[in-house]
């Protein structure tokens, strides 16, 4: 059986009403059902040029004309590792050193080639968590077999718990399909990740850009006051809610880090409602330590520009430094 339609919508109400409220699962579905193609209104901004399928094809023409595409495919498939340190005060003992390895937006259905092309990047690396903040489709709606297949692919190079998370791109339809390859999605939950006797927690919220259907009070619900809590969000758009609902570190994506940008490393656009500090790499506010990936795939048009698509690993260190350290 295609593994798109092995659960039934009845299956699918069963399975993700036992993990998100009614209300939730309904305006999820509910909004995913106008196909996602609305270019204004809906989410946190008015504009979503994901959603402008007509401009896609424009702006890829366009790059063909003047002979920069090319370049740009070339970009987008040479990607980076950055390390980044983060300091925690508080970190259980047997957590230092803790490494998590970070993709997001992988948008991994762009073509045949990028899940394996991705996976060779990954491997021979070395951690013990890894997170997809993510926008796993490269479309906003529409068919994900080749989603589903090309994770699967990944998924064998992945050598480490897995854990997700929905973006603006992906459908909530997936989340058996992607639990089926062992990938846990945290839909506005928690997990407990157990080390040495000590334990932290990674909660997980659903897309807070255009579906806004994050919950911050229910992903934290079952983590203990005082222990160390990290956040998985799509979006940094809600790092102010995220800090002063205790969290300790928040990784995110979506913005890209502009993606396409000026030379000087100036972004054309990052798609966020909230101020370009927190839209590319290590940020802090208030006591939360936030980290925004520059994606690990592409959007609208499969290039880069003075951009490069980002594989972070992130190191747990304990200690009382002001502010993290950031390595590429």
């Amino acid at each position: 059986m295609d593994m798109k339609t092995r659960y039934s919508d009845e299956d699918l109400l069963q399975l993700l009403g036992d993990r998100v409220s009614e209300v939730h699962l309904r305006q999820r579905l509910g909004m995913e059902s106008e196909n996602g193609q609305h270019v204004f209104g809906y989410g946190r901004t008015f504009f979503h040029i994901e959603n402008w399928y007509s401009v896609h094809s424009l702006i890829r023409t366009s790059l063909r004309l003047v002979g920069l595409h090319g370049r740009g495919r070339r970009n987008a498939r040479r990607h980076r590792l950055y390390r980044h340190r983060i300091v925690l005060p508080g970190l259980p003992q047997p957590f230092h050193g803790f490494r998590i390895l970070q993709l997001s937006d992988l948008h991994i259905d762009v073509d045949r080639d990028f899940a394996r092309l991705l996976g060779e990047a990954v491997a021979g690396l070395e951690y013990e968590l890894c997170v997809i903040t993510g926008d796993f489709r490269f479309h906003t709606h529409g068919d994900y077999g080749g989603v589903l297949a090309a994770m699967e692919a990944l998924r064998a190079y992945l050598t480490a718990p897995v854990y997700g998370i929905l973006g603006n791109h992906d459908t909530i339809r997936m989340v058996p399909h992607l639990e089926d390859l062992g990938i846990t999605m945290l839909l506005n939950e928690s997990e407990p990740i157990r080390r040495g006797g000590a334990a932290i927690h990674l909660a997980g919220i659903d897309d807070p850009h255009y579906y806004r259907l994050d919950n911050l009070e229910r992903a934290r619900r079952r983590i203990p006051p005082g222990d160390i809590s990290i956040l998985l969000a799509h979006s940094p758009e809600i790092y102010a809610q995220a800090a002063h609902a205790g969290f300790d570190v928040m990784l995110c994506g979506h913005t890209h880090g502009g993606q396409i940008r000026l030379p000087g490393g100036i972004p054309l656009m990052t798609n966020a409602k909230c101020p370009r500090r927190f839209c590319a790499g290590p940020w802090r506010h208030h006591g939360l330590r936030g980290y925004t990936s520059l994606g690990t795939g592409s959007s609208v048009v499969d290039v880069r520009f003075n951009c490069p698509p980002e594989i972070t690993l992130h190191e747990l260190v304990g200690g009382d430094a002001e502010r993290d350290v950031a390595a590429q």
